[in-house]
């Protein structure tokens, strides 16, 4: 398992013969270019191979005409310290997760540390350990936000303040401690809110020993920025509290994959219905008691694209841009400025398909062929997914 070197630079890199560009936006899933040109770390150019400065770079990666796309998110993890968790006694989760494309996760907190303090100075002493030692601990170079602390009653305004001081930008899940009442939520998410921090709503039945039900009234009435698992995690409302939920609600419609998949489905659906499908954003839920999915996203991208029957190219978008624009991430969309996360997928071997696109409306997951985080290769053919049809070829020191 691989950690990230702090202040690695990854040089110029050129990224050519780009068969498919997958861009993160929504609006535009599909870019006209085949070539990206990276200077440490940062997307500086992307277009067709002859309208860009490839002279002098430090490295050069053939695509062989495979697809590219934003490094996957995991807006939904619960993360505890280093590349282990205890829920499962599993050590390199995180890093096996990058083998399956994702670059970047969010915590939505760190509930399965045994003892995990309930006090209010405990819970935010654990936020801010673990908001630091993710910031300096990165297994397999994957961007861990981490420190995400699990409100409970009695605390104040001048709480959240000091978690934003510290550097705290996310909230637990609401509803996985003593909050659980909409009024008490909705008073603490917008303490929350005020302060720059990000909020989540635990969504359906009880999860862990100490949660509880948090049905639609109180999702509605607490408006966390977040709709946490609207499929439930594990458990799911009823379908129609789901879709009512995402058409009284503005905020994010958090799809996972421990969740209920038919109303994961209903969900996505009902989304590309009201014509709201930017607010789609997909996580794992894990590590949870079915295990850590090191392939979930693209196992989510997959069930979304081929029983959904949403186009794959916009089910890539839930899983990237949707998430880095709602999230505030500089991550998840391929353009001049942003982190240069990426993930080469081809078909996996002896799909039937013709392509890589078509081969995820299937249903089948694809083959990763390199994964790339800061201009930075941190693996090459996935050691977790099929084998894709092509991989991208690495030559250093070339321009």
């Amino acid at each position: 398992m691989a950690e990230a070197v702090a202040g690695a630079k990854s040089g110029k890199v050129v990224i050519q013969n780009i068969g498919l560009l997958l861009s993160g936006d929504i609006d535009k899933p599909i870019l006209d270019a085949d070539t990206i040109v990276v200077n440490d770390g940062v997307i500086v150019a992307v277009g067709k191979l002859k309208d860009c400065d490839v002279e002098g770079a430090k490295t050069v990666i053939d695509c062989k005409k495979t697809c590219v796309a934003p490094g996957l998110i995991d807006s939904h993890v619960h993360p505890v310290f280093g590349d282990w968790t205890p829920r499962q006694g599993q050590i390199g989760w995180i890093d096996s997760t990058m083998n399956g494309g994702v670059t970047t996760m969010i915590s939505a907190g760190e509930v399965h540390l045994p003892g995990r303090p309930k006090d209010i100075v405990g819970l935010k002493a654990l936020a801010i350990t673990a908001q630091r030692a993710f910031d300096n601990f990165r297994p397999g170079g994957v961007k861990v936000l981490a420190g995400a602390p699990v409100i409970e009653k009695g605390m104040v305004e001048s709480d959240f303040r000091e978690l934003a001081e510290a550097g705290v930008g996310l909230l637990g899940e609401v509803g996985l401690g003593s909050v659980k009442a909409g009024y008490e939520a909705k008073e603490m998410v917008a303490w929350a809110r005020k302060y720059g921090i990000q909020s989540t709503i635990h969504t359906g039945g009880p999860s862990i020993p100490g949660s509880g039900l948090i049905d639609k009234d109180v999702v509605l009435e607490a408006d966390a920025d977040i709709i946490g698992h609207i499929n439930g995690g594990h458990t799911s409302l009823p379908e129609a509290h789901v879709c009512e939920l995402c058409e009284k609600s503005s905020r994010a419609i958090e799809i996972v994959h421990n969740g209920n998949e038919r109303v994961a489905i209903a969900a996505a659906k009902a989304a590309l219905e009201l014509k709201c499908p930017h607010r789609v954003i997909l996580g794992t839920d894990g590590p949870a008691g079915s295990g850590v999915q090191p392939l979930g996203i693209l196992r989510m991208v997959a069930m979304l694209s081929s029983i959904a029957n949403i186009p794959a190219e916009l089910v890539f978008c839930f899983a990237t841009g949707n998430t880095a624009r709602i999230r505030k991430l500089n991550c998840g969309l391929i353009e001049v400025g942003r982190d240069a996360d990426f993930v080469f997928m081809d078909r996996a071997q002896h799909s039937p398909a013709a392509g890589l696109l078509e081969s995820v409306q299937l249903g089948d997951i694809p083959g990763v062929g390199m994964v790339m985080i800061d201009g930075i290769v941190r693996c090459e053919r996935s050691r977790n997914t099929p084998p894709a049809t092509e991989i991208p070829v690495v030559v250093s020191g070339a321009h």
